[in-house]
């Protein structure tokens, strides 16, 4: 039996929009995941993560709001399939995903 594992992070980052919007395909591309959709007026994107020996790939739905000229919301909803036999061995690959993209997101915006 197979169902989707989901979670949600939200963040308030001090750097604009644009400059958020620029560095989110390098740290996908860095991670080695794929852009499958990507919307420039709702700032909206759909990224695969890759998958491992004993887990699945997630989806992360990323979304951009822009609070002020220098402060962001990244929002980031994460559905990552599992089955009876995945569940123990990849239980926190969702909050993995989130923490490896926000990490590699924030090297390459401090950069």
């Amino acid at each position: 039996m197979a169902y989707l594992r989901e979670g949600k992070q939200e963040l308030e980052v001090d750097f604009s929009l644009v400059s958020v919007w620029q560095a989110i395909p390098k740290a996908v591309a860095e991670l080695g995941w794929d852009i499958q959709e990507k919307d420039e007026t709702t700032h909206q994107l759909t990224v695969n993560t890759t998958g491992t020996l004993t887990s699945y790939g997630s989806m992360l739905k990323i979304e951009l709001t822009k609070l002020n000229e220098k402060t962001t919301r990244i929002t980031i909803v994460g559905e990552t399939p599992v089955t009876t036999i995945t569940s123990t061995l990849d239980f926190t690959q969702t909050s993995a995903s989130f923490d490896d993209f926000t990490l590699t997101l924030a090297r390459i915006m401090n950069s």
